[in-house]
Parts: C-alpha cells; sequence; structure tokens
C-alpha cells in the first residue's frame, strides 16, 4: 500500500511539474548585413571572412545587400550561392541590374526554405542605380508564416528617389496582418522623412539600443534596420551592432525576436 501511494505521489507531482513548466519562447535571429560585394576596408575580398561572421551571429534569416554574381571585380563567383555553401544556410538572389558580365543585388540566406521568392523594383525616378525589394516567406519552428523582405534604398544625397521607395515598401508590405521582417541599408538616418514614412506603419526593433552601423572602422550613421510588423506581435530581445570593422564598409545589425502572440 505504501509503495503504491509513493507511485501515485511521484506519479502526479511529475505530471504537475510537467503542466506547469513554462513554454519556452519563439524566437527568431535576423541579421542584415551590406557586404560590400565582399570586399573588406582592407582592401581584401574574402567570402569565408563573411561566412565566419554570419556563422558566429546564429542568425537564422539574413538578408545582404551589395552581392555580386559571377561579375568580373568579384572574381565570377556567384556570392551569394557561395555564402550559402559556407554557412549550411538556403539562399535566393534577386538582381537589381547587370554589372560586369554578371549580376549586382541582394541575397537571402535562410535556415528554412525561401518560398514564394520575389523580386519587386521600386522606383527610379533619375534613371540611377536600379532599387529593389526581395521577399520571400519562412516557416520557423512555432510560428506561422513570416514574411521576410531585404531592400538598399537609393544612396543620392538627395531623399527623393528614398522617400517614393519608402513609399512603395509600404504599398507593396503594410496592407495586411502578415508577420513581416523589413531588413536593409536604407540610407537614411532615422529622423529623416524618409524613415518616418517608414515608421508611420513600421516598429523600429533597434529604438531601445539605437546604434550607428556605418562606415565600419568608425560608424556615425544609423542606416540600416529591421523593421517590424504588425506591431504588438513581436518582442524584441536584442538588437546589437556587430563589432566587425574590417569585413565591409558596414557593420552588421543582428535582432533576435519572440513572437509574443499565437
Amino acid at each position: 500500500m505504501i509503495r503504491l501511494l509513493a507511485v501515485f505521489w511521484l506519479t502526479f507531482t511529475l505530471g504537475s511539474a510537467h503542466a506547469a513548466a513554462p513554454t519556452a519562447p519563439r524566437t527568431l535571429r535576423v541579421l542584415s548585413y551590406n557586404i560590400h560585394h565582399g570586399e573588406g576596408v582592407d582592401g581584401r575580398l574574402e567570402l569565408t571572412r563573411l561566412a565566419g561572421i554570419i556563422s558566429a551571429s546564429a542568425a537564422d534569416i539574413v538578408a545582404l545587400q551589395e552581392v555580386d554574381r559571377k561579375t568580373t571585380r568579384s572574381k565570377g563567383l556567384d556570392q551569394a550561392a557561395e555564402l550559402a555553401d559556407l554557412t549550411g544556410l538556403r539562399h535566393a538572389y534577386g538582381k537589381a541590374m547587370d554589372y560586369q558580365g554578371g549580376a549586382y543585388g541582394q541575397a537571402l540566406l535562410s535556415r528554412w526554405p525561401l518560398e514564394d521568392f520575389t523580386v519587386h523594383p521600386l522606383p527610379n525616378p533619375a534613371k540611377v542605380e536600379p532599387r529593389i525589394a526581395i521577399s520571400a516567406v519562412v516557416r520557423p519552428p512555432g510560428f506561422p508564416a513570416v514574411r521576410v523582405i531585404g531592400t538598399h534604398l537609393d544612396a543620392s544625397r538627395d531623399d527623393a528617389a528614398r522617400r517614393q521607395q519608402a513609399v512603395a515598401l509600404n504599398a507593396l508590405f503594410a496592407q495586411d496582418d502578415t508577420l513581416t521582417v523589413l531588413l536593409g541599408d536604407l540610407n537614411a538616418r532615422p529622423e529623416t522623412p524618409v524613415i518616418q514614412t517608414l515608421f508611420q506603419v513600421w516598429a523600429d526593433a533597434s529604438v531601445g539600443s539605437p546604434a550607428p552601423t556605418s562606415p565600419a572602422k568608425k560608424p556615425t550613421a544609423r542606416i540600416d534596420y529591421v523593421l517590424l510588423r504588425p506591431a504588438g506581435v513581436w518582442r524584441v530581445t536584442s538588437s546589437t551592432v556587430l563589432p566587425e570593422a574590417v569585413a565591409s564598409d558596414h557593420r552588421p545589425l543582428l535582432v533576435e525576436l519572440t513572437l509574443v502572440t499565437p
């Protein structure tokens, strides 16, 4: 009888402890990195260095800007495919324009399949360097579908094109309640009309710990961002500009997110 009571007590205790155990938070680590076609501030073209930075960040999703595919200056390498091989991540590439016998654009890297990958041309009123956004859907374990967007806005001194591009991003991606993360080099500081246009409908993941990202050696300008939609769904666990000053002319921005609603 005593043995039976002991077994009952142990079973009840373990079952209660299991029922009371908190559910592990659902987290997503995302990285935005302008890689300057793989060329560091030391003049070296070295993808293995970049791959090491990406891998060390333990990012689940990476948005890369200034990515070459089979250009002369990059020795004919498909940089997105090479970085995917080196990091063990999946990849998708979006061409912004033809360049030096190949292509120049952006890429997404992901631990999970990149579904519905799409290249979205952005306004280019001055007919200068074409700009794009790239988007895909990922399905991390424990999450609903998440739309991931990478972009790289105009770099002209006049912000007219950037403002049009910001309006276009809002029209493309801020009209529904899909879980969405927008990453990229926006070439504008937070106080500018460009970024304020985006802040009308996007949450700034780094608002609690803003830090400059460019130039890499001694950053003074905050121009790389992670933006979130819809409001109230995401909690930012951390936002960190990684202390990497050599591998590119930008520093990478790493954000860890927790999903706070079912």
